[in-house]
């Protein structure tokens, strides 16, 4: 189908004359930038039983920050699942107050916990410093889910764009280390290959917001050095797909990672996984967020909390 009216007149307003492209600003401005956007777009903030800020603490004395929400729905002491969540932004953009909304609207409709995780960005922390970090919190939630008051054997891993792309290497890390699996995975147009030569790169590669440029933006920030072939950075690239956890992956329409987001849930299901591909027509990268713009936010965001539900809570009720 064409692009929505919300998702031409956001590119409209993204390209009127004379504004900055998004890969012509400082790493400041497109942080500002990026935050701009979220804010003016998300729906208002919906109640949830509770706000947690919570500090995963390291060995060397530091702390990587997070967000614990627990859903209205939800009693005190009840132990609830959890899905932890890695927010999109090129690995470079992006924070957990800008997807304070959407962790409250996903915490409401799947009736889980959701724990944002603030991990460190580049290109001050480079690659592969936010792998390490989700490697953390994964490890950290598992060690101390008494105390955040969710159930260690119901543990899913989420995120969009830059989030999903940590989701799938997790997961991967952990089958390859033998380690506990997360239950689920909800990816939501993930970055699975950074080097890719699919059609869709070239079929949007201007005019559709997530442009060449700003590819090339992020992955030259987040990768100084090269390696876009490592299956740390790209999960495509990793040997075998095989043994993963069971995935819900939501792509976009005129998005130019749509093709690989197909081509990667094509060969989880060749190696025997399991996964589901939704891809939303009309829109764009990046609508997730913008729930007040794009009414596919709210769609696909009761999609997620179906799936959540499904396989999380109605399955140990």
């Amino acid at each position: 189908m064409p692009l929505t009216p919300q998702a031409q007149s956001l590119l409209a307003m993204a390209y009127r004359t004379g504004a900055p492209r998004f890969h012509e600003l400082s790493v400041e401005q497109a942080r500002h930038s990026f935050q701009k956007l979220q804010y003016a777009f998300r729906p208002e903030a919906p109640a949830v039983a509770s706000t947690v800020e919570v500090p995963m603490g390291r060995g060397d004395g530091s702390a990587l920050l997070g967000r614990l929400y627990r859903p209205l729905s939800s009693a005190p002491d009840e132990g609830l699942p959890l899905l932890l969540w890695f927010h999109g932004g090129g690995w470079c953009v992006g924070d957990v107050e800008s997807y304070d909304v959407l962790c409250r609207e996903i915490a409401n409709a799947s009736g889980c916990a959701v724990l944002s995780v603030d991990y460190r960005l580049a290109p001050e922390h480079p690659f592969p410093a936010a792998v390490n970090d989700a490697a953390f919190a994964y490890a950290w939630v598992q060690e101390h889910a008494d105390l955040l008051g969710v159930d260690a054997a119901r543990i899913a891993l989420g995120g969009d764009s830059a989030g999903g792309n940590l989701s799938i290497v997790t997961a991967l890390a952990l089958r390859d280390a033998g380690g506990v699996q997360p239950a689920e995975l909800i990816l939501v147009y993930p970055s699975t290959e950074m080097a890719s030569g699919r059609p869709s790169r070239q079929r949007y590669a201007e005019g559709f917001l997530l442009d060449q440029g700003t590819l090339e933006w992020f992955f030259s920030r987040y990768l100084p050095q090269g390696g876009t072939e490592d299956w740390r950075a790209s999960p495509m690239r990793a040997a075998s797909l095989a043994g993963l956890p069971p995935m819900l992956l939501v792509s976009a329409e005129f998005d130019p990672l749509v093709d690989d987001c197909a081509a990667f849930a094509g060969r989880v299901a060749e190696e025997g996984g399991e996964i589901e591909l939704h891809m939303v027509p009309g829109v764009i990268h990046g609508f997730l967020t913008l729930g007040k713009y794009f009414p596919e936010s709210a769609q696909t965001i009761a999609r997620i909390g179906e799936w959540l539900k499904r396989r999380l809570l109605l399955a140990a009720a």
